[in-house]
């Protein structure tokens, strides 16, 4: 039986879909295609592997590395997905790919075979958080195959990679030429890696029929990698071996978080598997082999790739919300909030949130990342945060504000609660509108029912909690001279901020 780990990587924060992805809630928690619709593209990733099980392919807990800043956006969407057992490796900060790969195959070498007793080697299949897949029937047969080739290598120096077939003679992938004939596994030898072509170079790799775009998914023994990329890139290797070691660990229900030293981390090389590694490889004692993939694939990198993967209707629209058409043709129009209509346009991408309306021609969707630059540049809040905010313990909805007040609708889980804490510049007033609350307000305990309401002083120690089974709702207004979210001075948390 052949042990498989999967290893999904979700970091990144998809500032190219903005203003829905936003780094704080970025696109691969975002629901915006795929097969099942109601899942976010994280489930679909971790679906999609899982399912790659079968007589011969045991699959085992999965890696997840992702941002400390993501782990409860990742923990709540993974209990969405029953049967999953999932560790999560932290990051303190984005340190590319390679970094990410590197803390997934010491956590996979950590582990122990029971039956030999000896230190753990699975194959690790390892694929982005933020892609989609039409054809996921195509996609576990190639990834299977996959599995299987590595599993023949017992030197242990194989790495296969997906490979894409082009559809278009598009400059935005990476492209793979393989060589002439494919092994026993539909596999072929890869005798080397392209940068992002123009479109003159693009068109001849198109025709040529031996280049595929590079798909970023990766299949490898984790000794394979750890042995590579101290081949390679060393420096890289040492640095997050010593993050590592440093580790704290802590637990979540039946999930585990995994923190590297932060202090350590941030001085690991930023570098992408791909430089790092497996560009490195051809011509070396490490193989790179690949094995083809179509099945309908798209790294959805900005809008336009949204619309092609979208239920165009006859007029070539792909629309999402409240929405009305008249006279307009292969246009996406997403409405989060509100009616949003079109007239009379045509290859528009149109997306509607809460606090920003986006509108860009399709052709230059990519240039939405100019928008987001300028958002940081001028320090706004709409790049990092929607108006409706996540959090551990449910969310708000900053519904409206102005000089020295703000109104917010919060929404608490059963059974959660937030940190015990004190304001220096606000008071708040807080209605219940929904549930049961349990308020401390002081040296004061107080529960409170749908239409009570209670006064928490500026300064006063806190805590809103629901003791019930069903979601707590109320309505929050602050008043005062400062009502920044980093007037907060936490004294208990039980999410660890």
């Amino acid at each position: 039986m052949t042990q498989v780990t999967p290893v999904i990587l979700c970091g990144g924060s998809g500032t190219r879909l903005w203003p829905l992805s936003r780094s704080g809630f970025p696109k691969q928690f975002l629901v915006l295609s795929g097969d099942d619709s109601s899942q976010s593209l994280f489930q679909q990733a971790i679906t999609r592997i899982v399912s790659i099980a079968g007589p011969q392919i045991q699959v085992g807990s999965t890696l997840i590395v992702t941002n400390e800043e993501h782990r409860f956006l990742a923990l709540d969407q993974l209990r969405e997905l029953h049967g999953v057992v999932a560790t999560l490796l932290l990051e303190p900060l984005g340190r590319n790919t390679a970094p990410a790969l590197t803390l997934a195959a010491f956590q996979a070498k950590d582990g122990q075979d029971t039956k030999a007793n000896e230190p753990s080697d699975p194959i690790l299949v390892i694929t982005p958080a933020d892609q989609t897949v039409k054809n996921t029937a195509a996609f576990t047969k190639a990834l299977q195959d996959c599995v299987a080739v590595v599993d023949a290598d017992h030197s242990k120096q194989t790495i296969v990679i997906l490979g894409i077939t082009p559809t278009a003679p598009e400059t935005g992938y990476g492209y793979i030429k393989r060589t002439a004939g494919a092994g026993a596994h539909g596999e072929y030898a890869v005798e080397k890696f392209v940068e992002k072509p123009d479109a003159n170079t693009a068109k001849a790799y198109l025709a040529d029929g031996d280049y595929l775009w590079n798909s970023g998914m990766f299949v490898l023994r984790a000794s394979t990698w750890l042995a590579s990329l101290k081949e390679f890139r060393p420096d890289i290797f040492g640095a997050t071996e010593t993050a590592w070691l440093g580790k704290a660990v802590d637990a979540s229900g039946d999930s585990t978080f995994v923190r590297p030293d932060k202090a350590l981390f941030k001085t690991i090389p930023s570098e992408s598997i791909d430089y790092a590694v497996i560009e490195k490889c051809p011509g070396t004692q490490f193989q790179v082999k690949m094995v083809e993939l179509d099945a309908g694939w798209n790294d959805l990198g900005a809008w336009d790739a949204v619309w092609q993967v979208g239920n165009q209707d006859e007029q070539g629209n792909v629309t999402s919300g409240d929405t009305l058409l008249a006279n307009t043709k292969n246009s996406l129009i997403h409405a989060s909030t509100r009616l949003v209509s079109a007239v009379g346009v045509e290859n528009l991408i149109i997306i509607e949130t809460a606090d920003a309306v986006m509108v860009a021609d399709r052709a230059n969707s990519q240039d939405v990342k100019h928008i987001v630059n300028q958002l940081e540049a001028q320090k706004r809040e709409e790049k990092n945060l929607h108006r409706k905010v996540a959090r551990p313990w449910g969310w708000y909805d900053s519904v409206d504000e102005g000089e020295r007040f703000k109104v917010k609708r919060i929404q608490v889980k059963p059974g959660a609660s937030l940190s015990l804490q004190m304001h220096h510049h606000r008071a708040e007033h807080w209605i219940v509108v929904k549930g049961v609350a349990e308020i401390t307000n002081g040296d004061q305990v107080i529960t409170l029912t749908e239409n009570q309401s209670t006064y928490i002083p500026q300064g006063q120690t806190h805590r809103l909690a629901n003791p019930g089974k069903e979601p707590l709702e109320i309505i929050e207004v602050q008043s005062g001279s400062y009502l920044g979210e980093d007037d907060i001075v936490r004294f208990d948390d039980i999410y660890g901020r």
